[in-house]
């Protein structure tokens, strides 16, 4: 019998073992719940203490020195006591554990502990939050929460656009009423692509005029060349484009001025003129110079335009869209001025450090370090940073370029005319003026 009991035992646990992994693959929520969460919690219990000790995240009561005599005896003490932690409290695919703070401890000692926390619990990551004065929120992901992210979900709204998922599990969505600017950094093939055609085709049903600068030839936003209003594909027209806009910008003011408000959106719904969201792609083309006298007043023309609408367009509803591969301050003065109008940041795998020090490095160091972690095997993955001011991974939902140009050309009826913008466009040399 005992060949026979061992080798039932064998079967059953090989059993168990398949329809583990297939409720793994297929039911994440319901097996870190049943398998993940307790073994989890019980790691998180027993190696809270070693892991406080280990990187100076416990104190002692008295000061690790003393008189002897006439000398200072210093040593280490000899219980340190570890901060106080509560419950592991499990979430979908997580747990957090909330820790009160020591006198004097700040929120900085545990983001810095948060490497050898992952590696003590053994999961994907850990977020370093403090919801109050004297307390820290340690938040655990079981698994990369991005690897597979669900649809998301969002209410529609004017000038809002749902870009995909965020790290815990929302919406990701870029709202240009709250963030009228975006700046988009990314290497070639990280998803930076993806999300400007995920953008158009979340703006493209809405009564937005949307007005694209290519200087690429037009090889990326000239594929939704039948819902945008306007297209520039060379610094020339880019030129003209910004500078009718900057006139319109001009006449909008006056339509405020005259009203007695202070942005359009006081406006009665039949004065108020159409929002026009401009999408840049590759900026570093407008700041880049041969050294001709003509190429560095076009790059000064542009650096001007652009900075002008991003300083006055918020309240006026001209709002900036700015992608680059390199944005660095070698570009010129003029694009660390227009990142400062910029506050919408997302940033997706770098080549460099300084274009993540540039994208998020004014807002958030750790930030930095998160994005020059994203690796080529996860494109569309990215930081962004929140309206709240705060930073988060996020991945934008895969939009196909059919189903984008599908959409550019099934809304190409409500593409909003810009009489001034073509204009410019159609005079002579792209209307630039020696």
């Amino acid at each position: 019998m005992g060949p026979i009991l061992l080798a039932l035992a064998l079967a059953v646990l090989a059993w168990l073992l398949v329809v583990g992994d297939l409720v793994r693959q297929h039911r994440p929520a319901w097996h870190w719940y049943l398998i993940g969460y307790p073994a989890t919690a019980c790691r998180v219990v027993l190696t809270w203490r070693k892991v406080a000790v280990l990187n100076d995240l416990a104190v002692s009561r008295r000061p690790p020195r003393g008189l002897l005599g006439d000398l200072v005896v210093k040593g280490d003490p000899v219980r340190p006591i570890a901060p106080r932690a509560s419950f592991p409290r499990a979430t979908r695919l997580g747990l957090t554990v909330t820790v009160r703070l020591h006198a004097g401890q700040t929120p900085a000692t545990y983001i810095k502990a948060a490497d050898a926390l992952v590696h003590a619990w053994r999961v994907h990551a850990v977020r370093v939050t403090s919801p109050e004065r004297g307390l820290v929120l340690l938040s655990a992901m079981a698994s990369d929460p991005l690897q597979r992210p669900g649809l998301a979900t969002a209410p529609t709204e004017l000038l809002s656009a749902l870009i995909g998922a965020l790290e815990n599990g929302g919406a990701w969505v870029m709202n240009l009423r709250l963030v009228p600017h975006w700046l988009i950094a990314g290497a070639t093939r990280s998803g930076k692509s993806t999300l400007l055609a995920r953008l158009v085709t979340q703006l493209a049903p809405q009564g937005v005029a949307l007005v694209g600068i290519d200087c690429k030839g037009g090889m990326e936003l000239g594929l939704f060349a039948g819902r945008l209003s306007a297209l520039a594909t060379c610094r020339r027209e880019a030129v003209a484009v910004l500078s009718a806009l900057v006139v319109d910008m001009q006449e909008r003011m006056d339509a405020c001025r005259t009203a007695g408000v202070r942005s359009i959106w006081e406006l009665p719904d039949k004065l108020r003129p159409v929002p026009v969201v401009v999408l840049v792609d590759e900026i570093a083309e407008l700041y880049l110079s041969d050294g001709t006298r003509e190429s560095r007043a076009e790059a000064e023309q542009c650096s001007t335009l652009l900075l002008r609408i991003a300083q006055l367009g918020a309240a006026l509803g001209l709002h900036l869209v700015v992608a680059g591969q390199r944005v660095g301050s070698d570009l010129g003065p003029g694009v660390t001025a227009l990142r400062a109008q910029l506050g919408g940041r997302i940033c997706h795998r770098v080549n460099d450090p300084g274009t993540a020090e540039m994208a998020l490095g004014d807002l958030n160091k750790d930030a930095v370090a998160v994005a020059q972690a994203i690796t080529p095997q996860e494109r569309g993955v990215a930081v962004c940073t929140g309206p709240d001011g705060g930073w988060s991974r996020a991945r934008s939902h895969l939009t196909t370029t059919d189903e984008a140009v599908a959409t550019a050309r099934k809304f190409a009826g409500m593409t909003p005319e810009l009489p001034a913008v073509v204009r410019a466009l159609s005079a002579p040399e792209g209307g630039n003026k020696r």
